[in-house]
C-alpha cells in the first residue's frame, strides 16, 4: 500500500468539503485552533464520580470536558455527540434551549474527528447514559480528513501499521496495548531499581559492533571520517561498567540488527540487558523468572493466554540442557557428533529436511534447535548449557568444556531472554574472538569481530558476573496475547 492511498472512509471530496467548512469558520471569525482549554475534567474522572447517578438525575456544579468527536447525530432541537479523550468516552447532550440558537447552529458544523471543548452540567439520561449538557462549547481543532468508517473501524492490517495514529484513535484495544507496554517497562525498572541495579546509557553509534551474533547497520560520520555501526547489543559496554566498579547495571534501549523481518523480528527493537557482579547464570535464572512475574502482575496475572495456549508464569521454571532437548526431539546427541559434516549426515539419515544447512557446527546446532525444539517450548523453560561455538562470551561448564554456562528462556515457542556466566578471563576471551574470526572467514556473517579495546578493559580485571538480555517487544507480545511484534511496536519497519 503506497503512502498516497487514503485511509478507510476517506475521499478527496470529503477532504475538500472539510476545507471549505474551515474557510467559512475562519471568515466568520471563529477561533478553530485555540492554544489551550483550561480546567478540563478528564472523562474517566467524570465517570468515576457520577456513574452512580440515577437515570434522569443531574449532578450539582459545572464541568468542562474536551475530546475528539467520534460520532454525531441530530434529532430536531437536540444533538448527540460522543467525544473521546485519552481516558474514555462521554456523550454531549446538546439542547437548543440550553445552548442558544447561534451556538447550536455552529455545533452542526462539527464533523466526526474534530476536537471540541464543552462546559455544562453532568446528567444521566433516561436511558442511563452519563452525559454533559453544554451551556457553551468551542472548537479545539478541525480535522481535515475523515476517520475510518464508523462501523467497520480500522481493520486493514497494513493501514494500522503505517498509520498507527488512526489505529489508536479508533481501536481502543490497540491503544490499551501501548499503555500496558509502558506499565510493563515501568514494572521492570521498579523491580531492578529495588534490587540495587543502576540504569545506565551506552552508545548507540559504536566504532565496532559486538555483544551478539548479528549483522549490523552501517553509517558514516563525516567529521570523524569513519564508518560507525548502530549497536546490535549493549553487552560489551555494560561489561565495561562492571569492570569500572558498577556492580549492578542495566539498560533498556533500542538495538538494531540488519536481518529478516517476521512475526517475532523487527530490525529496530527494544532490549533489556542486566549485569551483576559476583553471581552466575543460576542466579540470573531466578532474576528472570521473578522479573517476568512482576511484569505480568503489573498488567494482569501470572496466568496468561498466548497463541491459543494457557501459560503459567509462576516461578520456578524448569531447566533442561540443550543437549537433552535436541536428543529428545531428534535422537541426535550433539555431545557425540562434533563436526558439521557428521551432524549434517545425521540430519540426512533421519530425513530432517526442514532443518536449514549451516556453514559451521555451532550454527548447525542452532538451526537444529530452532527448527525442532523451539516451537514446542510453550510453557516457560530455561534451556541451559549451549555449545561453546555459539557463545563467545560465556564461561565453560566445569564438567564439559565443549559447553558453556548459558541459558535461554523460552515461553510460547519464542526465545525471551539469553544469559551467561560471563567470561572474565581475557586470554580465553581473546581465543574466542580468534575462533569467531575464523568462523567469519568460513562464511558465518554473524560471527563476532575481535575487539581489542574490550580486551584491554578486561585485562584490568573483571569480577565473576552474570549477564542477561531480554527482548521487551516479545515480552509485551506474550503479556498482551498478540501474535506479531508489529502489534506491540508503535511504528514498525515496513516495506515500501
Amino acid at each position: 500500500m503506497g503512502d498516497d492511498v487514503q485511509p478507510s472512509g476517506a475521499s478527496a471530496d470529503q477532504t475538500d468539503e472539510r476545507r471549505h467548512k474551515l474557510a467559512r469558520l475562519r471568515e466568520r471569525g471563529d477561533v478553530v485552533f485555540p492554544t489551550r482549554f483550561d480546567d478540563r475534567d478528564e472523562i474517566a474522572t467524570l465517570h468515576e464520580r457520577f456513574d452512580s447517578l440515577e437515570a434522569g438525575a443531574e449532578a450539582p456544579g459545572t464541568f468542562r470536558a474536551a475530546g475528539r468527536v467520534m460520532s454525531r447525530r441530530e434529532h430536531g432541537k437536540l444533538a448527540f455527540l460522543t467525544i473521546k479523550d485519552g481516558s474514555g468516552h462521554l456523550q454531549l447532550f446538546a439542547a437548543l434551549d440550553a445552548l442558544g440558537a447561534e451556538a447550536f447552529a455552529r455545533l452542526l458544523d462539527v464533523d466526526v474527528g474534530d476536537f471540541v471543548g464543552a462546559e455544562g452540567t453532568v446528567l444521566k439520561t433516561r436511558r442511563g447514559e452519563l452525559s454533559l449538557r453544554p451551556s457553551a462549547w468551542q472548537f479545539l481543532s478541525k480535522a481535515l480528513r475523515p476517520l475510518p468508517e464508523k462501523f467497520h473501524g480500522l481493520t486493514d492490517v497494513e493501514t494500522r501499521y503505517r498509520r498507527r495514529y488512526l489505529d489508536t484513535i479508533v481501536n481502543d484495544d490497540s491503544r490499551a496495548v501501548f499503555v500496558k507496554r509502558a506499565r510493563i517497562i515501568a514494572a521492570i525498572r521498579d523491580f531492578l531499581d529495588e534490587r540495587g541495579f543502576v540504569e545506565v546509557e551506552t552508545p548507540i553509534l559504536q566504532p565496532l559492533y559486538g555483544g551478539a551474533m548479528a549483522r549490523p547497520f552501517v553509517t558514516h560520520h563525516n567529521e570523524l571520517k569513519r564508518d560507525l555501526y548502530l549497536r546490535i547489543a549493549v553487552e560489551l559496554y555494560l561489561k565495561r561498567c562492571i569492570i569500572g566498579g558498577l556492580d549492578r547495571v542495566y539498560e533498556i534501549g533500542k538495538d538494531f540488527r540488519n536481518e529478516g523481518v517476521s512475526y517475532k523480528h523487527n530490525p529496530e527493537f527494544t532490549m533489556l540487558e542486566t549485569y551483576e557482579a559476583y553471581v552466575d547464570y543460576n542466579d540470573v535464572m531466578v532474576l528472570v523468572e521473578e522479573m517476568v512475574g512482576a511484569a505480568a502482575l503489573s498488567v494482569g496475572s501470572l496466568e496468561t493466554q498466548f497463541r491459543g495456549h494457557a501459560i503459567d508464569l509462576t516461578p520456578p521454571w524448569p531447566r533442561q540442557t540443550m543437549r537433552e532437548a535436541i536428543l529428545q526431539a531428534s535422537g541426535i546427541d550433539i555431545a557425540e557428533i562434533r563436526d558439521v559434516t557428521s551432524l549434517q549426515a545425521a540430519l540426512k539419515e533421519r530425513n530432517l529436511q526442514q532443518v536449514t544447512l549451516a556453514p559451521t557446527w555451532g550454527t548447525q546446532v542452532d538451526e537444529l534447535f530452532s527448527e525442532l525444539v523451539e516451537p514446542k517450548l510453550i510453557q516457560p523453560v530455561f534451556i541451559t548449557e549451549h555449545p561453546l561455538e555459539l557463545s563467545p562470551f560465556a564461561k565453560k561448564t566445569v564438567h564439559d568444556e565443549r559447553f558453556v554456562e548459558r541459558f535461554e528462556s523460552f515461553v510460547g515457542g519464542m526465545e525471551m531472554s539469553n544469559a551467561f556466566s560471563e567470561l572474565n578471563d581475557p586470554d580465553d576471551q581473546r581465543a574466542r574472538f580468534v575462533q569467531q574470526m575464523a568462523d567469519l572467514a568460513a562464511g558465518d556473517e554473524t560471527a563476532h569481530r575481535l575487539d581489542e579495546d574490550f580486551l584491554e578493559a578486561m585485562e584490568h580485571g573483571m569480577p565473576p558476573t552474570g549477564g542477561m538480555g531480554m527482548g521487551i517487544d516479545r515480552l509485551v507480545m506474550l503479556l498482551t496475547n498478540l501474535p506479531s511484534i508489529r502489534d506491540v511496536i508503535l511504528f514498525p519497519q515496513l516495506r515500501s
